[in-house]
């Protein structure tokens, strides 16, 4: 009983180390977020700048309430060090697991935690440079001018706004991009198999779709960008989990 205690004592202290180890890193990865905001900010407006560069009419950014700008900085800090403590709190998790395992266990699973951080930065990349200009370009065909309509209406956009919804399509789609790590561990379990994900495909496409249009602007240019690399990535889960699929 004393060894049994001791060894459940030994793992929530090793379980409380590794969550410090994370808050710590998180913690200065927000402050150096903090400090390079403005380098961030610029590096998240660059696929607005560059959809309306060859527009003759000179775009600025505007906030509308004197905190906006401070509270926004803050949001984006606190976005950008979860992004780069991400790698470090899976490391966290993998350390602690880790020594549980047998290992052909460690090299079962070790795929998966190598797999999601490229997966989310490879949804990342798709909203940065295609997603995020096409859907400027969209939003802007929608202003007129005051030949057409008596009076110009002309987009100027909130920086919050703004930055919220970048923040926002690039966690969307980042977490999306999961699916294959999701049903391949499902399938490696022996949970699901890949004839299963084939009676399911058109469940499966209306779901994606109600599901982008959930996490997406109310538009056709997001909503059609992620459902169809999330279609994609289903297809690819299906050849995955007949590959790793228990007999």
């Amino acid at each position: 009983m004393a060894t049994k205690t001791t060894t459940i004592t030994g793992h929530l202290k090793e379980l409380r180390s590794r969550l410090i180890k994370s808050v710590v890193f998180l913690l200065l990865a927000f402050i150096i977020c903090f400090i390079f905001a403005d380098n961030i900010y610029a590096f998240l407006l660059d696929p607005y700048v560059q959809a309306t560069k060859n527009d003759p009419m000179q775009r600025r950014m505007i906030f509308t309430a004197l905190h906006e700008t401070f509270l926004t900085y803050l949001k984006l800090a606190f976005f950008s060090a979860f992004c780069l403590s991400f790698p470090v709190i899976l490391i966290q998790i993998w350390k602690f697991i880790a020594p549980g395992l047998y290992k052909n266990e460690k090299m079962a699973l070790l795929p998966f935690l190598i797999a999601t951080p490229i997966l989310f930065v490879l949804g990342g990349m798709l909203v940065y440079y295609l997603i995020m200009p096409l859907a400027v370009k969209f939003f802007l065909s929608f202003e007129t001018t005051s030949a057409m309509s008596g009076m110009p209406i002309q987009l100027e956009a909130k920086v919050d706004e703004y930055l919220s919804l970048i923040t926002k399509l690039i966690f969307a789609f980042g977490l999306s991009f999961q699916l294959p790590v999701l049903l391949t561990l499902l399938g490696k379990v022996g949970f699901l198999t890949a004839e299963d994900l084939k009676k399911r495909r058109r469940y499966v496409i209306v779901l994606i779709f109600t599901a982008a249009a959930i996490l997406t602007p109310p538009d056709p240019i997001t909503q059609i960008g992620l459902a169809l690399p999330l279609l994609l990535l289903y297809e690819i889960s299906i050849f995955t989990v007949k590959t790793v699929q228990r007999k």
